[in-house]
């Protein structure tokens, strides 16, 4: 078996190159959400509706998913440093092109774009970091790369509707044009050259990678962690009204007390796998499961949904680096199959757990979301804390 990516001790840790993930995935995630805020400009601008509009996330949300396991498949020998530096431009250019885009045909080709750069970047980012940093890092590395994936969602609509009204959205893109560019000279300046490698990459390791027993067990942990949790936050506003009387702006503030305690679950777990592992991929779900069966136990107090968005935002901010070390620990010799498969069992997270819930609010039954979502991440978590490879 090739040793090649394999996580090795003997690496000498370099935090820049971490650094320079993280800021990359950050300008290329920020840059997906940034149309949300955006949408009624760019349909004026444009002369479509905002429902053609809001295509931009969805064309990007399906080449990021499409793409995910592409790249190691397409490109197995070519060095991973050049994948990345050339992910990372195609993300400058598919800013600099929706700043100029003259029609919606042209905007969603070029966010059809950034989805490649999303997918290829976000899945290479596991094999990547292990090039950079020892065994006994690796959580922590990825929690840099993920405390960018975090802050970007967080940031880009408040950021994207607040410089949209002072400078335009074409001025908006073009901003994230440069952050990309700023993240690639970053990246260009710090990431080593990375050997392909060898029989842990193209057609035959992602054929091996779908064989294994455990592997497949653990995308299904990923599917009802995630599903679970995107069945409930996708519907959080209807779910939080149906419980309370809480109005718009205190719904705001639950969301910001979401997004910190995300950030702080993020930044805790790469200690947490890094030291104790199964612990790490059983605490985070649970704690994600338990604070959306705390928020249907609130009682309508808002100090409860309050408290309850806080575990929640935890919880949920721990779930991808305690995933992507499990997944590097368990086939680290596949580690772009991994992060691709990952990467791909997110995005039907996604889909599965909005219509999932959509189901459930149309049927009227809005606050039943919370125990089917929280059982199921509460179940995702023993199952891939219960996995062992023999």
């Amino acid at each position: 078996m090739s040793t090649e990516t394999a996580v090795t001790p003997q690496i000498k840790a370099n935090w820049a190159g971490v650094i320079a993930l993280g800021l990359g995935i950050f300008s290329i995630v920020m840059a997906e959400f940034l149309p949300a805020s955006l949408l009624p400009r760019i349909a004026q601008d444009l002369g479509v509706t905002a429902g053609a509009a809001g295509q931009s996330v969805t064309v990007t949300a399906a080449a990021a998913a499409a793409t995910a396991l592409l790249i190691s498949v397409v490109l197995p020998r070519a060095d991973r440093r050049r994948i990345m530096l050339g992910l990372t431009l195609l993300a400058v250019a598919s800013n600099i092109l929706v700043a100029l885009a003259p029609n919606l045909t042209v905007l969603l080709a070029a966010r059809a774009l950034l989805g490649v750069a999303l997918g290829g970047f976000w899945s290479m980012a596991i094999a990547v970091a292990a090039h950079l940093v020892p065994a006994s890092r690796l959580g922590r590395a990825l929690t840099v790369v993920n405390a960018g994936v975090c802050t970007a969602t967080v940031a880009a609509v408040p950021l994207g509707a607040w410089l949209g009204e002072l400078w335009g959205w074409r001025a908006v893109f073009g901003l994230g044009a440069a952050a990309a560019a700023l993240a690639l000279v970053l990246q260009a300046v710090s990431l080593p050259a990375i050997a392909a490698p060898g029989e842990g990459s193209g057609l035959r390791a992602l054929g091996a990678t779908l064989r294994s027993g455990i592997v497949l067990l653990g995308l299904l942990a990923a599917l009802l962690i995630a599903g679970g949790h995107f069945a409930g936050y996708t519907y959080i506003r209807p779910v939080a009204e149906n419980l309370s009387d809480i109005d718009a702006s205190g719904i705001a503030l639950m969301l910001l007390v979401f997004g910190i305690g995300n950030f702080v679950g993020t930044v805790a777990a790469g200690p947490i796998v890094d030291q104790a592992l199964r612990l790490g991929v059983l605490l985070f779900p649970a704690v994600l499961g338990v604070g959306m069966l705390v928020l249907l136990g609130t009682g309508g107090s808002v100090a409860g949904l309050f408290i309850a968005a806080a575990l929640w935002g935890f919880g949920f901010g721990g779930v991808p680096t305690s995933l992507q070390t499990w997944g590097a620990r368990t086939e680290p010799t596949r580690l772009e199959q991994i992060g691709g498969l990952l990467v791909v069992m997110f995005n039907v997270a996604i889909a599965v757990g909005a219509v999932v819930g959509g189901i459930l609010v149309d049927a009227g039954s809005p606050a039943a979301l919370l125990p089917v979502g929280g059982l199921a991440t509460i179940a995702g978590g023993l199952l891939v804390f219960s996995l062992r490879r023999r």
